[in-house]
């Protein structure tokens, strides 16, 4: 049997975007959109299996139906531009799947679902259509099933003649006379004035028709509804016409060409990862990377390794698997020089003294793929890494960082020089991975390393070319290195202390469980989102916001919208809170504490976002939760290793709006920071026009909304959410911002002129962000890199910034001979171990480094603290 499945692509993805918070992967591109139609994509497939597949857009605004009426769709909100720039994705997740799409000049997706949905059902196909709009009822036959999203996007109801008629007490074509008669304020078509659904249906049930209800007006009981029914008889003939869906869209395709069946997998699982849809790419089984034909090459394997095999200059190739250097061995090492080719095995190499010389001399001049990698890892082994000069994969980086991969294979391919098997073709991929026989080992390390001794003078050369030289050598590569020595020396955890903290939580935990179930007069499971939903919906007889397949939605948004109606609430989300915070960060961080130290070694990704922010993984230490002060608590935690010693604090205040006033020359804004005013309340005067004395808290928090979101290219739908507040009051704001700092509308405007001219933008310190879509035919994608424009130089910058403090201070330590230990970075913060006697010096040394790291035309401010634990620092 052959199936069809349409789907409303506009509807879908309105859902999707409205059903969900907005989210944004690393990139800054929004994802909410796409992320529910991926789901409810999968979800159909899976669940259909269907034989052909389409997904209808609406082509345009104007369609054949604003002939007849022009007001037709007049009522619609503009689509707030956070949807309409995620469409082009969504239509790149249907190529991906190789599932066809259509959109028609002057036709709507309803004609082109009603026109395919009839002819396949002529032809005996079952089609079931998805959308989530009750137009579509109108369809509905034997062959024919619409599925209507009810909340959210994946509860569904699926709608056949028998549903129809039990919901309605009517037949699916009388859909069209039923929404002539009462209208739709959703596409702006009026009906009759005063009949609603339930009055509609009544008229139909008797008289059959529109038409049978205008032709038997007399009949009719009620003075007024007589009156309404003739005033407005045109009208509800013109909403019958409007409301049916046309079944004649001409198609230059036929039904089989939508045969819907294999996709490539990896093609899916890349654009999935490129959006970091990670819970999603768990659902698919790719094998990866394909083996390719390799000319052969020689090399020697050096099981003692002599001076007579080292020279200045070498490729070297540390080889570890997996992300978590810290805990893995090494495998192997390559070595190319001007000598020759050489695969040394681990032990060999750890045990030759000429070898471990080599590494540990700073005037040996050696290149590598993963500079923080191997510091690291030969870190583990007691060797100190010094000689590094050329680090393959952050020169690949700052070349271009919107590329997904920096791997030795993607580079040498990408810059024709010669192929290389993938690391997964050598080792597998998950539960397959596997160390190969040693010479399969020998020779990918060797292969890794000769790529890497012919791409270094390659890179080099384009740096020089990009104005990237000194931002590569004097501030990437430095900092690698600084990174290493932090992730090295780790950071040491008071697991006595995290385990009260945990014992409290568990404790507090319990008492809101006590209070919660008093409230609700009865025990039930807290975290079971079915009886939370009848204790709140059913037996409290709170309004239900959201329905979910297995019933009542609890999640916080809902939750949060309930609390002011019943005290019951705020405890159900303190409690979630305290869960999350005891399971997420009390045991997590209780399981990647080192046994024999209590230290926890992050991993920091140098080369990963876009913008040249730092990230940290294994764990992520930026992200401990610091507004609720129980998550605060846990850096009490966070002890230096040395007994006696004191955490240092140091953090930059305002940084990216300190940059954006230097790149605007907004005048305004340079006067605030020179004179050291807390900008939010100064954007608060300057946009409502009051004093400072009249600035309130709501006015200060409305400023600052804008102040953080203007550079981000926040738009009044993005604010109104942030503030909740209408749109049009957003937008009011958002002028009246521009009016206050005209400068930085003018920075905003000319940003994406010069980026549209040379196709990208840069930080101060020439850092690249490459944005092809700023000529983009479409509105969407062009948008979006406009966006990205205004935001990449000053967020990019204030990351340089802090970048260069790491190095500097870094340089200072080592030059004074202190002992004191950088430790971590989180965000726009430096974190120290200091010895006592060398608080006073680090409290002045660290902000004057971070102060004077980059001069600008406002004066960068560090804030600096001390005291027993993180959590006294500040």
């Amino acid at each position: 049997m052959k199936k069809l499945v349409l789907i409303d692509g506009n509807s879908i993805a309105y859902r999707a975007f409205f059903a969900l918070p907005l989210l944004n992967n690393e990139k800054g591109v929004y994802t909410n959109a796409v992320y529910g139609f991926t789901t409810m994509l999968l979800k159909i497939i899976e669940e259909e299996k269907p034989t052909h597949m389409l997904v209808a857009f609406d082509a345009g605004k104007t369609t054949f139906r604003h002939k007849t009426f022009e007001e037709y769709k007049g009522g619609r909100q503009k689509t707030p531009p956070e949807l309409s720039e995620q469409f082009p994705l969504v239509r790149e997740l249907l190529d991906a799947f190789n599932i066809s799409r259509y959109e028609a000049e002057n036709y709507e997706a309803d004609d082109i679902i009603g026109t395919l949905a009839t002819n396949a059902a002529e032809k005996e196909f079952e089609v079931k259509v998805y959308s989530g709009d009750k137009d579509l009822l109108q369809l509905v036959s034997d062959k024919v099933t619409v599925v209507l999203t009810k909340k959210g996007i994946t509860n569904v109801e699926a709608y056949d003649k028998a549903l129809i008629s039990e919901k309605y007490g009517i037949t699916p074509k009388q859909i069209i006379d039923m929404k002539g008669l009462m209208g739709d304020s959703s596409d702006n078509i009026p009906g009759v004035p005063g009949v609603g659904e339930k009055t509609a249906l009544k008229l139909l049930k008797e008289f059959g028709s529109v038409e049978k209800v205008l032709d038997s007006i007399d009949q009719i009981s009620g003075k007024k509804m007589k009156e309404k029914l003739a005033e407005n008889r045109e009208q509800a003939l013109m909403s019958k016409e409007l409301a049916t869906i046309f079944l004649e869209v001409p198609f230059e395709t036929e039904l089989d060409d939508l045969s819907f069946g294999d996709y490539d997998q990896k093609t899916v699982v890349d654009f999935m990862k490129e959006l970091e849809f990670t819970s999603l790419v768990t659902k698919f089984d790719t094998e990866g990377a394909e083996e390719v034909e390799l000319e052969e090459i020689t090399y020697e394997r050096l099981d003692k390794l002599e001076d007579e095999h080292l020279t200045k200059e070498a490729a070297l190739i540390v080889e570890v698997l997996g992300e978590n250097y810290h805990q893995t061995p090494i495998e192997g090492f390559a070595m190319v020089n001007e000598k020759g080719r050489f695969f040394i095995p681990t032990e060999q190499a750890l045990d030759s003294p000429a070898f471990v010389d080599w590494l540990k001399d700073d005037s040996t001049e050696i290149f590598v793929f993963d500079a923080k990698q191997a510091v690291v890892s030969l870190g583990w082994q007691g060797i100190l890494l010094n000689g590094v000069v050329f680090d393959l994969q952050m020169a690949s980086y700052l070349l271009d960082p919107s590329l997904s991969s920096h791997e030795i294979s993607d580079v040498a391919s990408r810059k024709g020089l010669g192929q290389l098997q993938e690391d997964e073709v050598v080792y597998g991929k998950g539960a397959k991975r596997r160390i190969p026989e040693v010479d399969q080992l020998a020779e990918h390390l060797v292969r890794k390393a000769d790529a890497l001794y012919q791409l270094k003078p390659v890179l080099e050369k384009e740096l020089k070319e990009n104005e990237q030289e000194e931002l590569y050598r004097d501030l990437e590569m430095p900092l690698s290195l600084v990174l290493g020595r932090m992730e090295t020396t780790g950071i040491k955890v008071d697991k006595e202390q995290l385990e009260q903290m945990g014992e409290d939580l568990e404790l507090r935990l319990n008492d809101l469980e006590k209070k919660i179930h008093e409230l609700a007069e009865t025990s039930f499971n807290i975290n079971s989102p079915k009886q939370l939903g009848e204790i709140l919906f059913e037996k409290l007889g709170l309004p239900p916001v959201k329905k979910t397949k297995t019933g009542y939605s609890t999640s916080a948004d809902v939750l949060e919208k309930l609390a002011k109606d019943h005290e019951i609430v705020e405890h159900i989300l303190h409690y979630r809170q305290l869960g999350k915070l005891n399971s997420t960060y009390i045991e997590g961080l209780l399981k990647v504490t080192k046994e024999n130290t209590h230290k926890i070694h992050t991993r920091y990704n140098q080369a990963l976002t876009q913008t040249g922010r730092l990230s940290s993984t294994d764990p992520n230490l930026q992200n401990i939760p610091i507004r609720l002060e129980e998550g605060r608590r846990i850096r009490k935690a966070f002890i230096p290793s040395e007994k006696g010693w004191k955490m240092i604090a140091a953090d930059y205040s305002q940084i990216e709006l300190r940059v954006l006033a230097h790149i605007a020359e907004d005048e305004k804004l340079i006067e605030a920071f020179q004179l050291d005013m807390d900008v939010h309340t100064k954007t608060a005067m300057d946009v409502f026009h009051v004093s400072e004395e009249e600035v309130t808290s709501h006015m200060r928090r409305s400023a600052k909304a804008v102040n953080f979101g203007i550079v981000y290219g926040i738009s009044d739908f993005g604010l109104s959410q942030s503030l909740g507040i209408t749109r049009k009051e957003a937008g009011q704001f958002i002028e009246r911002y521009f009016e206050s700092y005209p400068k930085v509308k003018e920075y905003m405007d000319n940003i994406i002129e010069d980026a549209r001219e040379k196709g990208f933008v840069s930080t101060l310190l020439h850092r690249r962000r490459y944005l092809p879509e700023l000529t983009s035919r479409n509105f969407n994608k062009r948008s979006f890199a406009e966006r990205t424009a205004m935001n990449t130089p000053i967020q990019g910058t204030a990351a340089d910034i802090i970048k260069k403090a790491m190095v500097e201070i870094a340089t200072k330590l080592e030059e004074e001979q202190m002992q004191s230990r950088m430790l971590l970075q989180v965000h726009d913060e430096l974190i120290f171990e200091v010895p006592e006697e060398e608080v006073e010096k680090m409290l002045k040394l660290v902000p004057e480094v971070m102060e004077r790291a980059v001069e600008l035309k406002v004066p960068l401010k560090a804030d600096v603290s001390y005291g027993e634990t993180w959590y006294d620092a500040k």
